[in-house]
């Protein structure tokens, strides 16, 4: 897979962050040019690692960019609102990603929140980005009760508007309980890896390294679906 890679969430919090940290390390190590796009940024007062710096650090991509950031921890449009700025158009995101797109093999796209969250100026979304883009979206779910409905909706969400998509759970937990092995079997998608819960926490090097085994071919690691699924019965 190259080109243009979306990367979205059933909610904030799931594990985005991480998982595009690992498709571009596991990219990268298979030789291709990876660059990260954030095209909002909020909370950046709270003084938490911003999430380019995060996937810099763990994967070393060639290139990461932040098209437009904010201090509050909001939603990208309220954010704006609230420091009296400008919040960034549809038509500057899709020019500054196919720019940046022009000198690397991938580019690496990572949302706010949800599909659907305003991320500026007229309420655009992820999802129009990606349309726009022709870009394929990462799907990054929680493993845990409630994930298939939030699945279900978003990749819904997507269908409609033909855009095509793959699942990676953003937090496996190390002893799966009953309801990660049973929402892993009544997952209605199409599965494309699964990030161990405290990836985040790795050792860089290790986290390259391991990268490969997280993520399926598609994304340019080692992961097996079916073997995955079988096994987590």
């Amino acid at each position: 897979m190259a080109g243009p890679i979306v990367i979205t969430g059933t909610d904030t919090g799931v594990g985005k962050t991480i998982t595009t940290a690992a498709i571009a390390a596991a990219a990268t190590a298979a030789g291709q040019s990876v660059a990260v796009v954030k095209p909002a940024q909020t909370g950046t007062a709270e003084g938490d690692e911003p999430d380019a710096v995060t996937v810099a650090r763990l994967a070393e991509p060639a290139l990461t960019r932040t098209l437009s950031e904010f201090p509050d921890a909001l939603g990208p449009v309220a954010a704006a609102r609230v420091a009296g700025e400008d919040p960034l158009t549809a038509v500057m995101a899709q020019l500054a990603i196919r720019s940046i797109g022009e000198e690397y093999d991938i580019t690496l796209i990572e949302g706010a929140g949800g599909l659907l969250v305003p991320l500026g100026e007229g309420g655009w979304t992820i999802l129009d980005l990606a349309a726009a883009l022709r870009a394929t979206v990462i799907v990054v779910a929680r493993p845990g009760l409630g994930t298939l409905n939030h699945t279900a909706l978003t990749l819904q969400a997507l269908e409609r508007r033909e855009v095509p998509a793959l699942v990676v759970f953003g937090s496996w937990p190390a002893d799966p309980e009953l309801v990660h092995r049973t929402n892993l079997h009544d997952l209605e998608a199409d599965l494309a890896g699964a990030i161990p819960d405290g990836a985040g926490a790795l050792d860089p090097d290790v986290f390259r390294r391991e990268s490969l085994h997280w993520l399926d071919p598609r994304l340019h690691g080692r992961f097996d679906p079916v073997a995955f699924r079988s096994h987590s019965r």
